[in-house]
């Protein structure tokens, strides 16, 4: 016979800390992978988290859902893949690097030198390895973190450069020089991916500007966001079918959209005169003169250019146009073959002119005063807007023309689509919506970063004929350089920037293209590199492609999600993922973002310390569905803690020191279901009915759900009515049926609920299921299949009633200020429940403490029916009938009334008119006659006697007694089975309940002997108003 340890004691941390080395004892991780079956296998992508920044709280609960939806898959059967990853390229850690060196902009770091600067990235990269390795055992996140794929790896950018490789050679990559959103402080261009993830909120001064007419004495009016870009204006655009007036102000003549004229002049023939009305294609090719001529053309510029994408939502209908810095203004540039003006260097500083070296942006008041000077300034005003900001540093973009290396996914816009309506998205609206509607207007992908720190793009360029080429692998490139070269060459820069290559159409030196690319790419390409596909597992790579499951933060919707997506399509045609859960922000208590300045930021170390893991864990799920904000609040742990876990955990406690005192283990003997006690029966029932609700949400990742549902289970099922209800059983001495019965059921559910909190609560779980099977580990074990025969839901129901009906009985006790261990003589209920409740007669006495039930067809003899108009819902209504409805419900029988009212609507005379009368017209107060107390909920009424006779105020007496000496056995630390003597010094009416009731207080109490003692110094108690002196003896 095995005997159940009692649950340790010891503070939190080190209990978890205790499991989490036992785990590493038994190889835990590789336990469950080698346990299951390879033929059943479950495949799960870990998105690479950068290890040069702390872990926070979001880490924690992103992590929860992925390490709990492996766990629960690993419980079904399935061998789970799931390796862990690093991203170490790209501009955040380089950024730290820069501020670690003082060093500013990109001359500074290639004056430092690009090889040390990149040895320096490469140090930082880890720097936070440790504090992520410790939140990760810390939370019982059991992914492989010992051989994790890693984005710097030798092998990881082969891997990606043969996917490169082959997209150039499908045609895929293409170089151009397209408008492209830049960061002057970081000096580099992002793709638009990047872009969207970076939009905040500025004030910005915004300008009407005058361009004059060439040889008239008119002006066009157009309006910009962006003033800095006005020296570089080479045309101005209207819409060809829009309709322009030209209009005269104040003396002067002006063109803009006919529909902004109010706005922006004010009333026809009041503020302004129009003088003529024409469409904008009449206005294309007019000249004006150049607005600011600081910098010289090469082309016919100046004049009015055609473009549907012009509109009158903004502005004047009249669109200041300057190619070199917008997509739109870059197409009309090139259909209308006007020249490109571009005077803003790398860093976003003017080159030349009167602002020569200040940054674009801190150009816009100098350039709006040299307007007002000149006199073409209409007006300016400040308007605050969402504009793109790099993700990375926050430095604000500017958009303009440079070179750059494209991935074509335009091509595959179809298949992209097509992939992504295959996949599962939970919730179903991202992938429909944000997600879809993203690649419904895909553009082509920027794929090159002019930096040191990533993965180089391997692509040589002809220093003569400008012939290139690519190279797919560290082989290729062995046998293609001019230099002898190591095969097992870093392939990082400046390494490989010393490679030069033949060309093979001219004979010249061929140089590798200086950019790094996007670190999206390295990411997105895990599936491959992470198994060093194409040199390696080329026969089983589909063992572990495509997903079965990821999880990230919605943020990363046009970040991993979208290069996964574009990669495996590319390369494979298919999706790289099947279901993907996407989880919101976490925001503080109060609703707002997370962040340092704010000081608004949680340490998960400090919560795991305090309350534990696995209450951080199934808070998260609790409180809120993954893809909803969730508003994290550490009360709400204190809660969970004290409501959950204490319940759960009590539960076991309680059912440890019973079998331990009974020397039983319910594993050596079976009480057939069918001979168990109905209440046994409606707990088997109610967690079968359990079990089949946590399968079907599990697999729809309603993770929330389910954790209520547990909770509630454990809270109010188990904790508070079964166990509650079946102490007795536990108490007796005989080893009866009955008694195993009860036994075996508690032990059965422990088990199982275990079982089904063992993804969400691995800690608790473990040490629990441990304790009560002696098996290795609950995360080994695989669920219970649902035994459907053990559900009746009739039972069920019927004990749902009897649960209403005793609340509401406590209730009514609480209104009148009687306590529940003062015996009353009866309850009345409605004769319509008698046969749903009969047997649970027994049950509901002992529950609120009665002599009786008695059933009535009638119950208004013990209660007053009062109705009146509910003046909320009926007084607009009926408006001017209301009195008369008010007189009307003071004359009818109340009772019938509302009684034929909750059937169906009424039709009555008020004021000779036919009215309609609603349930909700109508406020129903009901009084309690002399005697009685009416407690109701919906059509459940429970009418409490509230009348004390002696015999049962001195039954009262002898209930509180026994309440307060057991308090006082489990104060002293008595054994449950130990025999007491009490030693009481009682008032006349205590005496007199102790007489009458003295078998049954020592039945309750294992008490030997009660002692009448006056001189007894033991401890004052109130017993209903009574004061006694009491105190406890171990026999």
């Amino acid at each position: 016979m095995k005997k159940f340890k009692e649950l340790s004691k010891k503070p939190v941390k080190e209990r978890e800390q205790a499991t989490s080395k036992y785990w590493k004892e038994i190889d835990l991780l590789n336990e469950t992978y080698n346990s299951r079956d390879e033929d059943n296998r479950y495949v799960f992508y870990d998105g690479p988290p950068t290890a040069n920044g702390k872990p926070g709280i979001h880490h924690v609960i992103s992590r929860t859902l992925k390490d709990m939806t492996c766990r629960y898959k690993t419980m079904q059967g399935y061998k789970v893949y799931k390796k862990a990853g690093w991203d170490t390229h790209g501009l955040p850690v380089e950024i730290e690097v820069e501020k670690k060196l003082g060093l500013h902009d990109k001359k500074e770091i290639e004056n430092y030198g690009i090889e040390k600067f990149n040895e320096e990235c490469k140090k930082s990269v880890f720097s936070y390895r440790e504090k992520w390795q410790e939140m990760s055992d810390r939370m019982a996140y059991n992914v492989d973190m010992d051989d994790p794929y890693i984005t710097l790896d030798n092998n990881y950018i082969e891997s990606v450069w043969a996917l490169l490789d082959k997209m150039y050679k499908d045609g895929l990559i293409y170089e151009g020089a397209k408008i492209l959103p830049y960061c002057p402080r970081c000096g580099t261009g992002l793709a638009s991916h990047e872009v969207a993830q970076g939009y905040e909120n500025i004030k910005t001064t915004t300008a009407y500007v005058k361009f004059k007419r060439k040889d008239a004495d008119e002006y066009f009016l157009a309006w910009t966001t962006t003033p800095w870009t006005l020296p570089s204006n080479v045309c101005l655009t209207v819409h060809p079918d829009i309709d322009y007036i030209l209009a005269e102000k104040d003396g002067e003549k002006i063109y803009l959209a006919k529909n902004k004229a109010h706005d922006l002049l004010g009333h026809e023939g009041e503020d302004y005169t129009l003088i003529k009305e024409l469409k904008g294609k009449d206005m294309e090719y007019m000249e004006y003169e150049q607005l600011l001529p600081i910098y010289d053309v090469n082309k016919k510029a100046f004049y009015v250019t055609c473009a549907d994408y012009v509109t009158v939502e903004d502005g004047t209908g009249i669109v200041h146009t300057a190619p070199a810095f917008g997509e739109d203004d870059y197409q009309t540039g090139r259909k209308y073959d006007l020249p490109l003006i571009n005077p803003v260097d790398e860093e976003g500083k003017f080159v030349g002119g009167p602002w020569a070296g200040q940054h674009v942006m801190d150009t816009d008041p100098e350039v709006l005063q040299r307007l007002k000077e000149e006199n073409k300034l209409f007006r300016k005003q400040k308007i605050e807007h969402n504009y793109p900001h790099c993700w990375r540093c926050h430095t604000p973009l500017i958009y303009y023309s440079k070179p750059s290396w494209y991935i074509e996914v335009s091509k595959l816009k179809d298949k992209l689509v097509e992939n992504n309506n295959g996949v599962n998205w939970y919730p179903e609206h991202v992938g429909e919506g944000r997600f879809g509607n993203w690649l419904e207007n895909i553009k082509d992908w920027a794929i090159s970063r002019n930096r040191y720190w990533g993965t180089p793009l391997n692509i040589w360029k002809c220093d003569k004929c400008n012939h290139t080429l690519s190279v797919g692998s560290r082989k290729e490139l062995k046998e293609l350089a001019i230099e002898d070269i190591d095969e097992n060459i870093e392939l990082h820069r400046p390494y490989v920037d010393d490679v030069h290559i033949r060309c093979p159409e001219c004979g010249e030196i061929m140089t590798r293209e200086k950019d790094v690319i996007d670190v999206w790419f390295d990411s997105g390409a895990m599936p491959f590199a992470q198994q060093h596909w194409p040199f390696e597992h080329t026969d089983d790579f589909d063992k572990v492609f495509p997903a079965d499951f990821i999880n990230e933060g919605i943020d990363q919707t046009r970040g991993w999600f979208y290069s996964l997506l574009a990669i495996s399509t590319m390369i494979t045609g298919k999706a790289p993922y099947k279901n993907v859960l996407v989880n919101d922000l976490i925001l503080d208590k109060d609703g707002k973002k997370m962040s340092k300045s704010r000081g608004n930021t949680i340490d998960p170390i400090e919560l795991f310390d305090k309350y534990g893991a696995d209450v951080v864990r199934f808070y998260s799920l609790y409180v809120s569905p993954p893809w909803i904000p969730t508003k994290f609040d550490v009360s709400g742990l204190q809660e969970v803690e004290s409501k959950f876990f204490r319940s759960f955990r009590n539960t076991y406690n309680f059912f440890q020191m019973y079998a331990t005192t009974d020397e039983t283990d319910p594993t050596e003997y079976f009480v057939e279901y069918k001979d168990r006690a109905v209440i046994d029966k409606w707990i088997l029932s109610k967690f079968t009915n359990l079990q089949k609700f946590y399968f079907e949400n599990m697999d729809k990742f309603e993770y929330t759900k389910v954790a209520r549902e547990i909770s509630n289970f454990v809270i109010e099922d188990l904790s508070n009515w079964y166990i509650r209800r079946n102490r007795r059983r536990f108490w007796k001495t005989e080893m009866d049926d009955d008694k195993k019965a009860v036994y075996n059921t508690t032990y059965e559910i422990l088990v199982g609920l275990t079982k089904l909190i063992a993804p969400f609560t691995p800690f608790i779980a473990e040490e629990m299921y441990h304790d009560l099977t002696g098996e290795k580990s609950v995360h080994l074990a695989y669920f219970d299949k649902v035994n459907e025969d053990l559900i009746d839901n009739k039972l069920e129901e019927k004990m749902e009633i009897v649960r209403t009906f005793v609340t509401l009985a406590r209730a009514s006790r609480e209104e009148v200020n009687i306590k529940v261990r003062q015996p009353l003589k009866k309850i009345v209920l409605d004769e319509r429940f008698r046969e749903k409740i009969e047997e649970f007669k027994d049950l509901i006495k002992e529950e609120i403490n009665l002599k009786d039930i008695e059933y009535k067809k009638d119950l208004s003899e013990f209660m007053n029916y009062e109705l009146k108009p509910n003046f909320k819902v009926a007084g607009s209504i009926l408006g001017k009938h209301i009195k008369s409805f008010g007189n009307y419900l003071k004359d009818i029988n109340a009772k019938d009334f509302i009684s034929k009212l909750d059937k169906s609507d009424l039709n009555i005379k008020l004021d000779d008119e036919d009215i309609d009368i609603k349930r909700d017209y109508v406020d129903l107060r009901i009084n309690s006659k002399e005697g009685f107390d009416v407690t109701m909920q919906g059509d459940y009424f429970v009418i409490l006697d509230t009348e004390i006779t002696d015999d049962l105020l001195m039954e009262g007496y002898a209930r509180e007694l026994v309440s307060k000496v057991q308090q006082m056995r489990k104060a002293k630390d008595f054994d449950v089975l130990d025999n007491i003597i009490i030693k009481i010094n009682p008032t006349d009416k205590i005496k007199q309940a102790i007489e009458k009731y003295e078998d049954f207080i020592k039945d309750e109490t294992l008490t030997v002997d009660i002692v009448i003692d006056e001189n007894v110094d033991g401890e004052d108690v109130d017993l209903n108003g009574e004061n006694v002196k009491i105190d406890v003896i171990r026999k």
